[in-house]
């Protein structure tokens, strides 16, 4: 795999941009009911691949230093793994059948999913809440962000002609 310059300076717009948007929306990026409207950035691997998954993992690892979570260790990697697995996972499902909304969609229901399981998982084992509630707030915060935002940003970029993977 060859990165180019333009690669380059993709994957350093994403991570800057789902860096910020997690500090500046701290309030709502952290915490049980979480809409972390940097997600909505996952998505968009779609479109741009390996500089998009690089990125938004970037952003993640990044944004979650500020983490008001008992082991901030933990949130940096465990959240930027999460969204590396998410991101490639939403990529591969959704170019296998170009253009098709469906299969879009479908990634954006797997990249929910992950962060759902992964994040909910190691939060309620860093706290004392149950796994279920945690898995219910992360899923309905991601199902906002990924799911609905995320989703539309991607049709509204399609739609506007760019197509770069």
């Amino acid at each position: 795999m060859k990165f180019h310059s333009r690669d380059l300076a993709l994957m350093a717009v994403f991570a800057a941009l789902y860096a910020v948007l997690v500090l500046f929306l701290s309030s709502s990026s952290f915490g049980l009911a979480q809409v972390r409207i940097a997600d909505a950035l996952i998505p968009l691997s779609v479109i741009f691949g390996w500089p998009a998954v690089t990125g938004v993992t970037l952003g993640c690892l990044i944004g979650n230093v500020v983490s008001p979570m008992p082991s901030i260790v933990t949130d940096v990697s465990l959240g930027a793994s999460a969204n590396f697995i998410a991101s490639v996972l939403a990529w591969k499902i959704a170019v296998k059948k170009r253009d098709s909304m469906i299969s879009e969609f479908l990634g954006c229901t797997i990249a929910t999913i992950v962060i759902t399981f992964i994040v909910g998982t190691y939060l309620a084992m860093l706290t004392e809440m149950e796994l279920w509630i945690w898995w219910l707030g992360i899923f309905t915060g991601s199902l906002i962000s990924i799911n609905l935002i995320g989703y539309l940003i991607l049709q509204f970029m399609k739609k506007a002609g760019l197509k770069v993977t």
